[in-house]
């Protein structure tokens, strides 16, 4: 059953949309999803990062640099780091005790979900652009004849928030996040939110995990570019989404604003009730 936290704080429960991994100018191409059906979200390239593609595990034994280089889409990381946030998957790294998954926000971005008032117990629903794979001679490619979608691919529910430079004494098992470096940290808006232990939507959840691929969970509508999306305007047109207007709403189809990272919904008990459903009904493949 969907929860009531927002009913007993008088807060209404937000979700927000927050869009992650490679796109057509950050990396320059889509995301795969694995033949099997796992959804891995490439991070974007990163000059202020140092962490190698070759240093994050992927399934299978490999790691992203393969996945990267298998799929030959040119990519676009050359003399780059990768920037690994959200950072949801224990596998991906050797972790220490304690570690939790976590996103971080910096700047324009984080004030943002600061000024829409995102607090502990609100829900971060990860989106990005992803294509299907398949295996031929050569190893992964992106399968031919489509160019992707927006998908949900992943979610986190917040358990802790952690604003620098108030918080300087980072716990361990932190201290390799990208937000926690010096340069990030030194910024009055750097923001981390931690991972709940476990979901309020549903206490077998963890508190945050990735899915795999579930057509339920892809935003554009069949047959439109990716930023149109087929959200239900039955439950979301009456709310409130940041960043966008009465307008978004056009001839069967939602248009996201295509230049923010996150979109805020001030859910009511309908859209509570979806995203519970939305967790509930994936299939995941890594959790915390």
């Amino acid at each position: 059953m969907a929860r009531k936290r927002s009913e007993l704080e008088g807060n209404p429960l937000k979700i927000i949309l927050s869009r992650k991994g490679f796109d057509s100018s950050a990396g320059g191409h889509a995301s795969p999803i694995l033949p099997d059906g796992k959804m891995l979200s490439l991070p974007i390239p990163s000059a202020l990062d140092t962490l190698g593609y070759d240093e994050i595990a992927a399934p299978g034994g490999k790691c992203l640099q393969w996945i990267i280089d298998e799929l030959a889409a040119n990519a676009r990381i050359t003399g780059k780091g990768a920037h690994l946030d959200p950072d949801l998957l224990r596998r991906a790294r050797p972790r220490l005790p304690g570690w939790r998954p976590t996103l971080g926000q910096i700047s324009a971005a984080a004030t943002h979900l600061q000024n829409q008032e995102v607090s502990v117990g609100d829900l971060f629903l990860f989106y990005g652009w992803f294509r299907h794979t398949e295996q031929a001679g050569d190893g992964l490619r992106f399968r031919r004849g489509s160019n992707g979608y927006h998908v949900i691919f992943g979610y986190l529910e917040i358990g802790e928030i952690l604003i620098a430079p108030a918080h300087t004494d980072l716990p361990a098992w932190l201290h390799d996040h990208p937000h926690a470096a010096p340069s990030r940290m030194a910024k009055m808006t750097n923001t981390i939110y931690v991972a709940a232990r476990k979901s309020s939507f549903h206490p077998k959840y963890p508190g945050a995990g990735v899915f795999n691929f579930d057509k339920r969970n892809v935003l554009t509508k069949k047959g439109l570019s990716r930023s149109r999306w087929n959200l239900d305007p039955a439950l979301f047109q009456n709310v409130k989404i940041s960043y966008h207007s009465e307008a978004a709403w056009r001839d069967g189809y939602f248009q996201s604003y295509p230049r923010a990272q996150e979109y805020v919904i001030h859910a009511d008990d309908r859209i509570v009730s979806w995203a519970s459903q939305l967790i509930q009904k994936s299939r995941l493949w890594d959790s915390a």
